[in-house]
């Protein structure tokens, strides 16, 4: 599940397992993105495109989308990387911090 896109997409295709699936859903990448074809014939890879309005616009692609994460969360399933929170009143300095581009996981702005 890939937001970057980019000549990095060759790697991904190498490290993962046959018939895996390649998700991109972003192109932060100033760089092409190559299509690794003989590393997805060679293991029978698929490259998909996803935006998230394919779910969003869908009414009950939603609901189960939203019954999927809160279970996850709840359950421990899904375990979200936080990298670092930020009181409400400290957001200029989460802002400059996510700019950094320093962060591994997410930005988490705590509310009251």
């Amino acid at each position: 599940f890939d937001a970057v896109g980019g000549p990095q997409i060759a790697e991904i295709a190498e490290a993962m397992s046959p018939e895996g699936t390649i998700i991109v859903h972003g192109a932060l990448s100033p760089e092409t993105t190559p299509f690794p074809l003989k590393i997805a014939l060679r293991k029978s890879l698929t490259v998909r495109g996803y935006v998230f309005t394919e779910v969003i616009k869908n009414i009950e692609r939603f609901r189960r989308a939203k019954q999927f994460i809160h279970s996850g969360l709840s359950e421990g399933t899904l375990k979200p990387v936080i990298d670092r929170s930020f009181k409400f009143e400290e957001i200029v300095a989460a802002h400059h911090y996510l700019e950094s581009n320093q962060q591994i996981g997410k930005i988490v702005v705590e509310l009251d």
